[in-house]
């Protein structure tokens, strides 16, 4: 049995007079929250004022955010007594809320659709993307009876995001040979972010879209801008990632972060600090990431002192350290041959230490032959790792068996990798 919608709102003291309908929906429009935006669609209701499409839409829209299924289906419920589900406009934001929480009943959703528009097909597309499901994705855009550059876009975000970044650059060529529609800046985007992580081949390709973005005349602005760096930087030409950055007439984090990460990623590790203190010059707060490329930057420098002050600064621009950052201090230790301090931030940290760290810290008892620390986490490391995903950690363990003469205990390794399936994963290039 369905409870009434009231019964999901704070208790309230005031009462709202009535207004005019237009009043109401603009309060509604702009409400300061979710549950504001409910209790006036409420109040609506108990005054018997009628409601529109641009009432029950811009309720739905807010009260996604909230991402309270059994919310939402109130509202379900209340568009249908009102006869608005036929509204093809009000059943596609339904349908996205009901995509972002429960994508199985989006689906049910859109088999009773009346009516759908290409955004409700949009919707979709996206939603079998975030699902994984790249092979019903591909054959609802091939069912739309007509396509926009959003339906393009979306299907090659649903290549590129889920892998298969080749097919999304191939789906691109295919949209720019069929001329209509013509790409926008958020499918170009898409291409971007996914060249960012396929080496020389994306450096060609994404040479190819910023080609195409200087002869449309676009704009510079922070997104491209931005994915055209990290895009430069990831694929091996931070000359050309600096050269973007020095163009664009605005910048935000995550442009500052993605040149930063690039120096750090290239060696570049004083300019990594120079960098920062530019951002910090320029009024920029920095975010999680950008701290990441710094500590990466100290860990590959070995800048001991510096890394230390970095991630003090961390808790003292109002951020939580992450796992990561963690990570980069057990490295920067490690690497500098202080073990002990190493394993103290692996102690000291919130979080259950994974298999980068504990591969990190055993390179590094290995490389400076500390094999007395070793003994005292590789119990804890052999029952934490997956046989199936980290067969290296069991060669890097039987090495430091070997090289510590404990040979009984390097075959003993070896037996658990011939009885546990373990698997080692294969080393690899983008070339």
């Amino acid at each position: 049995m369905l409870v009434p919608l009231s019964h999901f709102l704070k208790s309230t003291k005031w009462q709202i007079p009535r207004k005019s309908y237009n009043t109401w929906v603009l309060a509604i429009k702009n409400a300061s929250s979710p549950h504001k935006a409910l209790q006036l669609y409420t109040h609506m209701h108990r005054q018997s004022i009628p409601f529109d499409t641009f009432s029950i839409l811009f309720t739905l829209k807010s009260c996604t955010h909230l991402k309270n299924l059994t919310i939402i289906h109130h509202l379900h419920s209340h568009i249908i007594k009102l006869g608005f589900n036929t509204h093809v406009y009000v059943s596609t934001c339904l349908l996205h809320a009901y995509a972002v929480m429960s994508f199985d009943q989006a689906c049910d959703l859109f088999d009773e659709m009346p009516q759908r528009n290409i955004v409700t097909w949009n919707t979709m597309i996206t939603g079998y993307s975030r699902s994984g499901s790249i092979n019903k994705a591909r054959s609802l855009f091939e069912a739309m009876p007509v396509r926009d550059a959003a339906s393009w876009s979306a299907m090659i975000t649903c290549y590129i995001n889920n892998g298969f970044r080749d097919q999304g650059l191939s789906f691109f060529q295919e949209m720019m040979a069929n001329e209509n529609p013509k790409p926008d800046q958020v499918t170009v985007g898409s291409v971007l972010s996914g060249c960012a992580h396929m080496g020389s081949l994306g450096l060609l390709a994404g040479k190819s879209v910023h080609g195409f973005v200087v002869k449309n005349g676009w704009e510079l602005n922070v997104d491209i801008g931005t994915l055209l760096v990290d895009m430069y930087a990831k694929c091996g030409f931070f000359k050309n990632a600096v050269w973007v950055f020095v163009l664009m007439q605005e910048r935000n984090v995550s442009t500052w972060t993605a040149l930063i990460c690039g120096a750090a990623q290239h060696g570049f590790c004083q300019e990594v600090l120079s960098l920062f203190k530019m951002m910090q010059e320029a009024g920029v707060r920095p975010n999680e990431m950008t701290f990441t490329g710094i500590l990466n930057a100290c860990a590959r420098k070995g800048l001991i002192e510096e890394g230390r002050k970095y991630f003090k600064m961390i808790k003292e621009t109002g951020l939580e350290p992450r796992i990561q950052h963690y990570g980069c201090m057990v490295d920067m230790f490690g690497k500098a041959g202080l073990l002990e301090e190493a394993y103290e931030v692996i102690k000291e940290m919130e979080f259950e230490p994974n298999i980068v760290i504990w591969g990190s810290f055993l390179s590094a008892c290995k490389m400076h032959k500390q094999f007395d620390i070793a003994d005292r986490v590789i119990g804890q490391v052999l029952r934490d790792i997956k046989p199936e995903n980290d067969g290296g950690i069991y060669s890097l363990v039987s090495d430091l068996y070997v090289l510590n003469k404990k040979w009984d205990d390097a075959e003993r390794v070896r037996n658990l990798v011939l009885n546990q399936n373990v698997r080692k994963a294969r080393g690899s290039s983008c070339i």
